[in-house]
Formats: structure tokens, sequence, C-alpha cells
């Protein structure tokens, strides 16, 4: 264990899931205040890469300060940032319907998109609190009509104090079904999310780890960009789990905990 612990924390760079990894909701898990101050006094670079699309980064640099952590906005990365990126990629100026909280609502504004409930160029579907039968019949009849779907992350739920809460594909799946057309998610495990991860703390992927609580994202993605993979079991995936999938994360720690 010594030994795995010691190669982990060798690494240059940190990208780091935050739901299950960091906290559970608002509650702050064990370690992570101290993982975090190891890393900035060993002058780790690092990242926060999450899926959750409902917040800005300055939305969670509050949140975890008000969990007693005070890192800068620029250690944060989401889903919604993301979607953002490579929609402007895609359609420059382009506009879209939303379906989803501030943080997606702001990150496609700030590339240059706006509001369109009449014809968009894309729906856009992100972890949102706000969502009705209303929103997704526009949805549905805006994307017969030709607008491209779109999900920022294919999570199909996320871990929340209280046990676990509906994310973006399951909000997505009706969507899909009425309209017989499938979503794109750029979100984790799509390996959009790491380059672009690896790119923000300007490091090659062999200085990396992913740090993350799900298989089916944070680890397939780690694996997919070729980078290092290490499993915490505080979130999501349990020990059991692992062996339901057919690849599996280079180390399993119990938390962030376990390496400081």
């Amino acid at each position: 264990m010594k030994q795995i612990i010691e190669k982990i924390k060798s690494k240059s760079g940190f990208i780091i899931d935050m739901d299950g990894v960091i906290y559970h909701g608002n509650r702050l898990l064990p370690g992570v205040t101290e993982f975090v101050s190891w890393m900035e006094r060993s002058g780790k670079r690092y990242l926060f890469l999450t899926n959750a699309s409902e917040r800005t980064p300055k939305e969670l640099h509050e949140k975890l300060k008000r969990l007693g952590i005070e890192v800068g906005e620029d250690h944060f990365y989401t889903s919604a940032l993301a979607t953002a990126s490579f929609l402007a990629s895609q359609k420059p100026d382009g506009s879209a319907y939303i379906i989803g909280d501030a943080g997606l609502i702001h990150a496609l504004y700030s590339v240059g998109y706006t509001i369109n409930n009449v014809n968009p160029d894309y729906v856009v579907v992100g972890d949102t609190h706000g969502y009705t039968f209303e929103k997704i019949e526009l949805a549905v009849n805006l994307v017969i009509k030709g607008a491209r779907l779109i999900g920022t992350n294919p999570d199909t739920s996320g871990p929340v104090e209280t046990g676990i809460t509906p994310s973006t594909k399951a909000l997505v799946a009706p969507i899909e079904i009425a309209s017989g057309k499938k979503a794109y998610f750029v979100g984790k495990p799509n390996p959009l999310m790491m380059r672009s991860a690896l790119r923000k703390l300007e490091i090659k992927r062999e200085d990396a780890i992913v740090i993350g609580d799900r298989m089916d994202t944070d680890i397939r993605c780690g694996l997919e960009s070729e980078i290092d993979t290490l499993l915490v079991l505080s979130g999501i995936t349990s020990n059991e789990d692992i062996d339901k999938f057919p690849y599996r994360p280079k180390y399993v720690l119990d938390g962030v905990a376990d390496l400081v």
C-alpha cells in the first residue's frame, strides 16, 4: 500500500472529480482538506474536473470555501464549459434551447451563444432541478424539427448527502425516446474533457493521474486518454462493482484521505 501511495504522490498533475471524491452534496468527505493542503504545499498542478454542469467555477469556488477549502476559480473545469467550447468549435455564435442551470447558461453565453426556443441550432441539456414536462415537450419538438441534441454529461445519477440524484443522461432519455434522435454527450468519459484538462494544467499525460469515484466515466475517460487512474470508493462505484466492468483502474483506495 505504501508503495502505491508513493507512486500516486509522485505525479505532478492531479485531475480530480468532485462529487463522490471531494464531497457528497454539502458534506465534505474525510481527508479532503489535508489532501488539498498537501497538493498546495507540494507545488502540484491540479484541476477539479466535474461532469456536474449546474454551477460556474465561481460558484464551485464559493462552495468549497463554505466547506472550509480555499482554492482559486482557475482550478475548476466543468462539463458545461467543455460543452460550450465544443459547440463554439462546431458552430460559432450559434443558438441553443437550454434545459439547465446557471453554470450551463453562463458557459454558453460566454462563447457567444444566444438562447432560442423557436429554431435553435442545438437543444442542450444539463443537470438541473428546473425540469418540467413543458420543457421536455418543447425540446422534443425542436429536435424533431432539426435541432441537434447535446447532453453535458452521460451520468445517469450522482451522489448527494441523502443518497443519489438523477443526472443528465436520465434527463435526456425522455427526449431521445420521444424524438427518436440520440444525444451527443460531451462530458466524461468523452476524452475531450481530459484533453482540455491536460492543456489547462500544461502537463503531459504521463505526469498526470485521474482521481474519480465512477468506473463508467472517470476511470474509463482516464483509460481512453492513456492517463493513470485512481478509483476511490467514496462515491458511486463500490469494490464489488469493479469486476462488472471489462477494464480496471490502475489504483484503488478508499478515499483521498489514504493519500495523506
